[in-house]
Order: structure tokens, then sequence, then C-alpha cells
């Protein structure tokens, strides 16, 4: 097969895959959402579905799927007012987890849901503090702690599983 062709189906597989990790980002983050009133904002559990395409994929898809799915959620939600922070945190969390993960190993994988985690926290908390103060800012740490904790919780087995499925061409 010509290399411009493989080129333009690993480009179709890529849009299609960060497309629908997208949506699944948006459906687990929509699906459960603990209100943080100080905040304006809200715990969810759409990290896993971050950290299983950032992880399973790429950066590109991690990233794409973590900030277009999570802002898309928020909108959905009704809090549209954080989804253009929430499209650059959690895209950016999409691509630390999916640029950390390449070995495909468990501590790897660890190690990337803990720095991308960790830049989600800092980041919404720049935000927070920004935009409400320091005390409401503080209140939503262990919140993004929990959904750190068990968006890798869930996301690093689901992703090994994945990986353990997929092509040689899908792969990192």
């Amino acid at each position: 097969m010509k290399k411009k062709t493989l080129k333009k189906q690993y480009f179709t597989v890529q849009l299609v895959l960060s497309a629908v990790m997208s949506s699944l980002v948006c459906v687990a983050t929509f699906l459960i959402r603990i209100p943080n009133p100080p905040t304006q904002g809200y715990i969810n559990f759409g990290d896993a579905m971050i950290f299983v395409s950032a992880l399973s994929f790429n950066a590109v898809v991690g990233g794409f799927a973590g900030g277009v799915g999570a802002a898309l959620a928020d909108i959905l939600a009704g809090y549209a007012h954080f989804a253009p922070f929430t499209l650059i945190i959690k895209g950016v969390e999409g691509i630390i987890a999916g640029l950390i993960a390449g070995k495909k190993s468990v501590l790897r994988d660890s190690f990337a849901v803990a720095i991308a985690g960790s830049e989600m926290i800092v980041g919404y908390f720049l935000v927070e503090f920004y935009l409400y103060g320091l005390g409401a800012a503080l209140t939503e740490i262990p919140g993004n702690i929990v959904q750190m904790v068990i968006g890798g919780i869930i996301g690093i087995p689901i992703a090994i599983v994945i990986r353990k499925r997929l092509p040689e061409t899908l792969k990192h």
C-alpha cells in the first residue's frame, strides 16, 4: 500500500478514536456529578475515560477526548462558565498522560496518571483561586484528588485490556 494511503488511513482512525473517546469522556463526566457550591464546579469520574483514551491510544486521542469530551459535559450539565478552562486543563491532562504512558507498564501508567492528574488539580486550583478566591479553591482539591485516584483505578486496568487487543498499527 502506498505511504500516502497509510497516512490517510491512520489519520482517519485517529479522528474516529478521538470522536468516540470524546463521547465516552462526556458521558462519564456527565453521569456522576457531585456539586461543589463554593466553586460552582463539580466532582466527576470522567478522568477514568481520559486515562483510558490516553493510555490506550496516544497523547493526541487522550488530549482531544479529555478536552472536548469534558468541556462538552460542562456545557450540557449547565457549567458552561468552566468549559473553556476545562477544554485546556483536561486536554493537557490527556496529552500528558499519553506522552508519559508510551512504555505500556502498570508502573509507567500509574506515573502518567499521577503527573497528568496533578496538572488537573493545579489547573483547576489556579482557575478557582482566580475566580473565587483561596478558600473556595482549596475546597476543590480533595475532590480533584479523588477524581484522579478513581480515574487511575478504573482507567489503568481498562487501558491494559484494550492495549492487549489492539492491532500493532494502533499502539503508541
